[in-house]
């Protein structure tokens, strides 16, 4: 069960924020035969955050605001589909569901392990199956320039979200001693 104090409530409300400027003011679009099927952004990174630093609730809510609030603000002229609300809840959802009772003591190896399932399940398969509804290109067409991507984004997510794990339980530690 999450706790939703105002503190808590503050922190998911920035994650969010910063969710949704990675994602649609520094994101870049890439077309792939002809549409834009890939979105290259770390705007997953502070959605991953708040699930491992406040559990699965909380990682979910994040991920599902940050998807609604941010194709409101920029829509990057595609449709609403309510497939990518479902996979940004996710990547809020999976990697709390592995990592959250042990975020005190994770290892580099353990991000890495939480962040290739959820990518794999979520940008890899889900979000190609998505772009291929949407735009009717073939899932196969689409999965060999949207693994490629992943391929730079796993390492990079993984680094940040165990630093700043790592760094917000030093915090913890320090502001209750």
């Amino acid at each position: 069960m999450m706790k939703l104090n105002a503190k808590t409530a503050a922190n998911l409300g920035l994650l969010t924020a910063v969710s949704i400027v990675l994602t649609r003011v520094f994101g870049v679009m890439v077309p792939i035969a002809g549409v834009g099927a890939l979105r290259l952004s770390f705007g997953e990174i502070p959605i991953m955050l708040a699930g491992v630093l406040f559990g699965p609730a909380a990682g979910a809510l994040t991920g599902v605001a940050a998807d609604l609030i941010g194709y409101m603000i920029n829509s990057h002229g595609g449709p609403y589909f309510p497939g990518f609300t479902f996979t940004a809840a996710l990547v809020g959802l999976i990697p709390a569901m592995l990592l959250h009772r042990k975020r005190e003591n994770l290892i580099a190896v353990q991000v890495a392990g939480a962040v290739l399932v959820t990518d794999l399940l979520t940008g890899v398969l889900l979000n190609t199956l998505w772009v291929s509804i949407m735009y009717g290109q073939g899932f196969f067409v689409l999965l060999p320039m949207r693994v490629l991507a992943r391929l730079v984004t796993l390492p990079v997510y993984t680094v940040v979200v165990f630093w700043a794990n790592r760094a917000y339980q030093v915090h913890l530690s320090s502001s209750t001693t």
